[in-house]
């Protein structure tokens, strides 16, 4: 972990820092030798890879401390991006990547008979997210850095990350992911910035010297907030950026008394109940435990966070609040940081005195929010009781924020308590909740979605009522991810080629990507890129075989589905599609048949029984497939086991068919297929989050679409019959017969009718069953065109030439420009 010492003095300017570095070469040796104290006899990569990131880490550091001073320094706003997940994966090459140091990386390895790559084996994923939530803010970090704007983020420094999941007989079995274990050597634990967060006591109505009345949150049990940062590089440009994450301590490491009295479990109870915090990333909420947990964590972060950025304003600015909305806003990714509006409110109000209407004035002038989700269960929603008994002073500030709302809805259409009903934050009923998404909108000045249909879908049902009250809070900001590490990083080949033929311009402007569209006509380049398509495949192949045993035929079509297991996400109609293709092979229907290698991935979470019993369905399908000499060189299925960042980085590139076959209308964005897309895959997929702007940039005839829209389902809703469709199709008949019928769960019968008996349900809200068989049509044009490898490659070439819409520097500009009003910190 790094060490404060390491950081240079506030007298030393940045040319001086960096000309205390030796080369890269002494440096590394220096690290082994003094830092390690390991021989060069020492074979260890673990060792090589802690002197490394050491080595670069000291590189970073002066650039880092400069930025910092232009922060401070600077007239402009500030933003801080707060999130619960940030999934940043491995830093080793990112960080390599943007100082330019890859080639002196390899030279100092060379001496010790290593290789860059097995080095960044050695790092773990900083497993901080569960899928695309956290992986998007991690791309946003990495664009702000890009583009230098003054943008830090916030989170929580979990011990143990997602889980790592393995299968066992077919079925997921989680472990801890302990990514922790070994240090982390990209922070630095900053002690003197610790915060003290209240939970829990109860409050006082109060009267000051002026007869003002004001409230005291007491009695309540505390801990602290230890921040430690990790920095964030821009590419090639000297700025970096800060993620500061947030450990939870006890104010008392433990009880002395108790210890000595022989009581020990009482002694460290404090200590245990402050590491629970930041212990696991997304506790199981199924219990009343479980809530209590995970509302914990969530105002632990925005208390920590606001705290932070308060003393700051603070140190420079003394107890002026005025300028404070114009110099600071707060991104609140998605509903899980929404106590920031509250609690922002009681640190002005209880902490720093500011009335309640300059409060709520500098609150909703500095709040932002992004939603994530179309699925109303998915909207975060906390009992009144747990609220009452937890943070009993946020609960008063929004029950008050709500009566005043509630009031100025009144005012604006009197008599209509239905509305008032329905957009209140507070649900009614026997238990009474908090929504937390309304609470985001009360208090924000900006509420985006993440593709164009999503947003539309908000202001049209899920936020209709405040899009009518309040239209121009709305906004859309498509997602994007950031092409340094989603192409350039993890795919050297096409990267190589890319600055070869239209220069290296697109690392840091995405829409140079167009100069490719004319290059897709041309016979020699396709040829190349076509041969770099096929390295990435066979690395993709043995990457497969070295983690499931399964062999991969490298001239096979690779059709790939890598993401959370959800049943909207419909990885269960990918799996009837392969059983299709095998009862067309077992029926000896191979002529013209194209060879393909379907590979599917993703973690579904511990308590969401039928996403775990889809994940054993594709295992079990798999083991038949795999086992049957018929399908030799024709059909192989394999679930890809702990799918993570640095897996995606391999499978990304030599991927060819992406799958995006979500429910229409269900999924908000997706970021994958962007990553695809960047990468030459083509898409097959419904109009769905992103599915249709991919399908816009790179032309209808570069995508693979089928299934009902998002208005088709909701009309198809209206009389859904699947039993009717399966009967009138052979095909889909066959395929239930088989599913039905045990062959693929012989030694463990029914295991499977929960989902034969979901998709046969009128009731399904996935409609899987409605969109097999225009499913079956697409794949079966997905398997003519890869029969014609021209028209194929243009097509891939054509869908990373128009890919440069789906940079999240493209997304970060817009929420720069339209939303934070942030400028850049060299122009400030």
């Amino acid at each position: 972990m790094l060490d404060q010492t390491s950081m240079a003095p506030a007298d030393i300017s940045l040319e001086d820092s960096n000309n205390l570095l030796a080369s890269l070469p002494d440096e590394l040796r220096r690290h082994l030798y003094y830092t390690l104290g390991i021989h060069d006899k020492e074979s260890d990569p673990t060792y090589y890879y802690r002197a490394l990131a050491t080595a670069v880490r000291d590189r970073l550091v002066p650039y880092w401390r400069e930025t910092r001073e232009r922060f401070r320094e600077s007239d402009q706003r500030r933003v801080h991006y707060f999130s619960l997940e940030f999934l940043l994966g491995r830093s080793l090459n990112n960080a390599v990547q943007n100082l330019d140091l890859d080639e002196a990386s390899r030279e100092a390895l060379h001496r010790y008979g290593v290789t860059l790559e097995e080095v960044a084996e050695e790092e773990p994923d900083a497993g901080l997210g569960n899928g695309g939530l956290g992986r998007l803010a991690a791309c946003f970090l990495d664009s702000c850095a890009n583009l230098q704007l003054p943008v830090a983020g916030y989170g929580i420094r979990y011990e143990f990350g997602m889980f790592h999941q393995s299968i066992e007989a077919g079925r997921q079995v989680e472990a801890p992911d302990h990514w922790l274990r070994d240090g982390n050597f990209w922070e630095i634990e900053r002690p003197e910035h610790t915060r003290t967060i209240k939970m829990y006591g109860h409050t006082e109505r109060c009267m000051d010297e002026n007869g003002t009345p004001y409230s005291r949150w007491v009695g309540t049990h505390d801990l602290l907030a230890v921040p430690y940062d990790m920095p964030i590089p821009g590419y090639k440009n000297d700025t970096v950026n800060t993620l500061r994450l947030w450990k939870a301590e006890a104010t008392d490491v433990f009880d002395l008394e108790e210890f000595n009295s022989g009581n020990y479990p009482d002694a460290v109870v404090q200590k245990n109940n402050a590491d629970q915090i930041s212990m696991v990333l997304y506790p199981n909420d199924a219990s009343e435990n479980g809530k209590e947990l995970r509302l914990k964590q969530q105002y632990f972060l925005v208390s920590a966070s606001l705290q932070d950025v308060l003393a700051k304003w603070v140190e420079q600015y003394g107890d002026d609040f005025s300028d404070f909305g114009r110099l600071n806003c707060f991104q609140l990714n998605d509903t899980h940081p929404a106590c920031a509006v509250p609690e922002l409110m009681r640190l002005l109000m209880d902490e720093h005195k500011v009335d309640w209407d300059t409060a709520w004035q500098i609150t909703t002038r500095c709040m932002a929010y992004t939603n994530h989700t179309l699925l109303p269960e998915a909207l975060e929603r906390w009992s009144v009781a747990l609220f009452s008994r937890l943070l009993p002073r946020l609960l008063e500030i929004i029950f008050e924020i709500n009566e005043r709302f509630l009031s100025q809805v009144a005012k604006k259409h009197p008599g209509d308590t239905e509305l008032r009903r329905r957009v209140s934050l507070v649900e009614e009923g026997d238990q009474p909740h908090i929504r937390m998404a309304y609470l985001c909108i009360v208090g924000s000045f900006s509420v985006n979605g993440v593709a164009h249909l999503h947003t539309e879908l908000l202001k049209s049902g899920l936020f209709s009522d405040f899009y009518h009250i309040w239209p121009e809070k709305f906004n859309n900001k498509t997602n994007g991810v950031t092409q340094r590490r989603w192409l350039s990083h993890c795919n050297p080949g096409l990267r190589d080629l890319l600055n070869e033929t239209i220069g290296t311009e697109w690392d840091s402007e995405m829409e140079q990507m167009k100069k490719l569209i004319p290059l897709a006509e041309d016979p020699a380049f396709r040829k190349r890129w076509a041969e770099v398509k096929q390295e990435n495949k066979r690395r993709l192949a043995d990457y497969v075989l070295e983690n499931t045993g399964v062999e991969f035929n490298e001239a096979a079509m690779f059709d790939v589905q890598v993401k959370r297991i959800h049943e909207y996400k419909r990885q269960l109609l990918n799996v009837l599609h392969v059983i299709h293709l095998y009862d067309r092979i077992c029926r000896g229907e191979t002529k013209d048949m194209v060879s393909r290698c379907v590979l599917i991935g993703g973690k579904a979470a511990p308590g969401y029984h039928v996403a775990k019993l889809i994940v054993k369905l594709i295992n079990n399908v798999a083991s038949v497939i795999n086992a049957d000499p018929k399908t030799k060189d024709l059909l192989r299925l394999v679930f890809f086991p702990n799918y993570r960042v640095s897996s995606m980085e391999i499978i990304c590139p030599g991927t060819e068919l992406s799958e995006q076959i979500s429910t229409a209308g269900k999924e908000a964005s997706g970021t994958g297929n962007m990553k695809f897309m960047m990468n030459g895959a083509i898409t097959i997929g419904t109009l769905d989050g992103a599915n249709i702007e991919i399908r816009d940039q790179a032309g209808a005839e570069n995508f693979f679409l089928f299934g009902l829209d998002a208005k088709g389902v909701e009309v198809a809703k209206q009389k859904y019959d699947p039993n009717a469709i399966i009967a009138a199709d052979t095909d889909i008949q066959r395929v239930m017969e088989m599913l039905e019928g045990g062959m693929f769960n012989e030694q463990e019968p029914g295991i499977f009718d929960l989902l034969t008996t979901g998709l046969r349900n009128p009731h399904d809200q996935w409609l899987t069953i409605a969109d097999l068989r225009s499913y079956i049509n697409a794949q079966v044009e997905a398997s003519k065109t890869y029969l014609d490898s021209e028209k194929w490659n243009r097509m891939s070439i054509l869908n990373a030439a128009n890919s440069g819409w789906f940079s999240s520097d493209r997304t970060i500009q817009q929420y720069a420009d339209e939303i934070w009003g942030a400028k850049p910190l060299q122009d400030s």
